[in-house]
């Protein structure tokens, strides 16, 4: 098994005194890639190219030529973020042989800075999903128990770091999409405020939601990659010009804070024991060390999913409306004339998940119903919005699981579309409020299952929250 590194400056060390060449990393790592293969986690790897990339990174430290931040840094990115002139499906029978004529902004940077990017990870199609079950490709399994789902929809992503198959990998983020594959693969998952990270050359969900976020094994190495991707692009009208968080000035945080959890989380019986359990382990720990962690109660909770999933699925349908068969991507051969081109090639290929959340979302938009579902779910995200920022001012941070219970089996879940949503019960609100939220491991349950706990942040704090997620973690 390639050798796991607790952090990229533990990697870089040995890179540059030579203990290791990038080279023989991405050949471990293409050979942990290939032994389990069977886990279903790449839709392609760039091996070739992954190769040639370590070769010339070798070539110039031996020449003590200027590098990179990620020099050597082995990167998986998922099957929805653009690289010229590499396919990228979305996990998608409608662009399973499309090819990018461009790259995305967040590709462009990690380049920049020497990132070896080793192959595009399987995701749910079109990142809708909370079990990577609805890839074209086929499901990807859990790395800890290969009977169970690996969370979606950056499942690929996630069991790609849990796995060791590269050092960290990019996923995105819709209403859970990095935080919970994160969760049910024991590593870290950030999801930083909407507007940090540019959203150019990401296949498009639900576009005021989507949000791109990296999965690491340390909190450092989540810092870094936010520094390189964050920050304005002309391509993306709704980046915030807030100044970048930047790794050189990254401490673990150990003052004093003021902490809210979820009563709910505790009190609800949709919640696992062992996860309940653990959460109140945290919350002690915390106590002992000083902090103020009090219970509180969201009256909004029982709106979440329901608004997020309405607003999720009207925007999708308006985002992928553009699959028609006629400029790119998969034509049905059947077709005959324009209106069969239409129904053949989206009925063929989109799969079922992304079916039902079109014709849902076109219903919500549609004339009669659009007050009734659309612009009131929009009105309850301003509430949702509301009240979870004045939380934030009274504390500095929220404090949930992740999700409501660890890995589930493969299959179980599939038959009932509203189970399977309301596995984002925790995730979605710092969607809807556009705020910066992490999944930390926090050890596994008795059946091995990692389990992850979610800290919510103000709007902009990923500093603040990264550093006290360092502390966190330490507990």
């Amino acid at each position: 098994m390639a050798k796991k590194y607790a952090s990229y400056s533990q990697l870089k060390r040995e890179l540059y005194s030579g203990e290791v060449t990038a080279e023989e990393l991405v050949k471990s790592y293409l050979q942990q890639i290939k032994s389990n293969a069977r886990l279903n986690v790449f839709n392609e790897v760039f091996e070739q190219e992954a190769l040639a990339a370590a070769k010339n990174i070798d070539e110039r430290i031996a020449s003590g030529a200027s590098l990179g931040k990620l020099a050597g840094m082995v990167i998986a990115i998922k099957d929805n973020i653009c690289y010229k002139g590499h396919k990228v499906s979305a996990s998608s029978k409608i662009l399973a042989d499309f090819t990018s004529i461009y790259s995305a902004t967040i590709v462009e940077r990690l380049l920049a800075e020497d990132a070896i990017i080793i192959g595009r990870c399987n995701c749910d199609e079109f990142a809708m999903g909370a079990a990577n079950e609805n890839s074209f490709f086929g499901p990807v399994k859990n790395f800890a128990d290969e009977t169970r789902v690996s969370g979606g929809s950056s499942g690929g992503s996630a069991v790609a770091v849990q796995a060791g198959m590269c050092h960290a990998a990019i996923g995105t983020d819709t209403g859970g999409s990095v935080r919970q594959p994160a969760a049910f693969c024991g590593v870290i998952g950030l999801k930083p405020t909407y507007g940090r990270i540019s959203r150019h050359g990401i296949i498009s969900y639900a576009s005021s939601f989507d949000q791109v976020g990296p999965l690491t094994q340390s909190i450092e190495d989540a810092l870094l990659l936010l520094e390189i991707m964050a920050g304005p692009d002309e391509f993306d009208g709704t980046l915030s010009t807030k100044p970048v968080p930047e790794s050189k000035k990254h401490s673990r945080d150990t003052g004093k804070k003021n902490i809210a959890y979820l009563q709910e989380a505790l009190s609800s019986p949709g919640v696992d024991d062992e996860i309940k359990n653990k959460l109140i382990s945290y919350i002690e720990k915390l106590r002992a060390d000083g902090h103020i962690v009090k219970p509180v109660s969201f009256e909004l909770l029982d709106y979440l999913v329901p608004a997020y999933y309405i607003l999720a699925m009207a925007e999708a349908s308006s985002n992928l409306a553009r699959y028609d068969g006629v400029h790119f991507g998969y034509r049905s051969p059947e077709a005959t004339d324009l209106v069969s081109t239409y129904k053949r090639s989206r009925s063929e290929g989109f799969g079922k998940e992304v079916k039902r959340r079109i014709m849902l979302g076109t219903f919500v938009l549609s004339a009669g119903y659009y007050d009734a579902y659309y612009a009131k779910a929009q009105k309850v995200r301003r509430l949702i919005k509301e009240k979870t920022e004045q939380l934030l001012q009274e504390y500095d941070f929220i404090l949930t699981p992740t999700a409501p219970e660890p890995a589930f089996e493969m299959g179980i879940k599939e038959k009932d579309p509203v189970v399977n949503y309301l596995h984002d019960i925790f995730t979605v609100q710092a969607s809807l409020a556009g705020l910066p939220a992490i999944s930390l491991p926090a050890g596994n349950n008795s059946k091995g299952l990692p389990l992850g706990l979610q800290l919510i942040a103000k709007n902009f704090a990923e500093q603040e929250l990264l550093s006290f997620s360092d502390y966190f973690l330490q507990l």
